[in-house]
């Protein structure tokens, strides 16, 4: 059957999936997840070493495994993030699906979470398909709006070629640059990923595989979320304070 949603919003059960009293057991999930990682236990098995010993769904696993990592990837995470002020006068290299997506859950009121790294992440996923929604339109000028503001000289955005309906979030995301006269690029590969790991631009992504690899990144989503999205449902996740 056809997904015919208009919008990146929550699942029907995420109200009760993290609802406050499940905070907690998801607090102390990610934390076990974090050290399990730390000491070197593959990622699969430690995950479902926490989720069994803390009896969480797949949706709450999802969560879990997005918010945590290890010791000396948070280390390196941080020692590799630049501000929101280095940004002037530079480009941006931006994860196309994973910072779009990631700002259309926060407004559409999808739930948001806050990771050990600082990153906020949402729990949806392409799977193989990126769907226009009713707020992609309205979160491309929000980040357009947000990297002007900034003062980014140029954004590239790179978009993942064997997604369907890359070519026409591609022009889409291109006419929103020309009415609004950003310097914008957007280029469709067969694995931004790679691209991004190598760049010597300002990465902006929350993907882990990403952060683990560039040389510096900026969290592009959390500063817009955190600034511009104060409705937006965010769950914090990330242990600190």
């Amino acid at each position: 059957m056809p997904d015919k949603r208009t919008h990146r919003g929550p699942h029907p059960a995420d109200k009760k999936l993290f609802a406050e009293d499940a905070i907690s057991s998801l607090l102390k999930a990610v934390a076990d997840f974090s050290l399990l990682l730390t000491k070197g236990y593959a990622e699969k098995s430690a995950l479902k070493l926490v989720g069994d010993r803390f009896s969480l769904t797949e949706r709450q696993r999802l969560a879990v495994m997005r918010s945590a990592c290890s010791d000396e990837q948070l280390v390196s995470r941080n020692r590799r993030r630049v501000g929101l002020e280095d940004l002037a006068g530079k480009t941006i290299a931006i994860d196309g699906y994973n910072v779009l997506i990631t700002i259309e859950a926060a407004m559409s009121g999808g739930v948001i979470f806050k990771g050990r790294d600082g990153c906020f992440r949402d729990l949806a996923s392409v799977h193989g398909t990126y769907r226009k929604v009713t707020e992609t339109i309205p979160a491309v000028e929000l980040i357009g709006q947000f990297l002007r503001e900034a003062g980014a000289a140029k954004a590239l955005w790179l978009l993942d070629s064997p997604v369907s309906n890359s070519g026409r979030l591609k022009t889409l995301i291109g006419e929103l640059a020309r009415k609004n006269k950003w310097d914008w690029e957007i280029e469709l590969l067969l694995s931004p990923d790679a691209e991004l790991k190598k760049t010597d631009l300002i990465v902006a992504s929350s993907d882990s595989v990403v952060l683990d690899g560039c040389g510096c990144w900026l969290n592009l989503a959390t500063e817009i979320i955190s600034s511009r999205l104060s409705s937006a449902k965010v769950i914090d996740l990330s242990g600190a304070g």
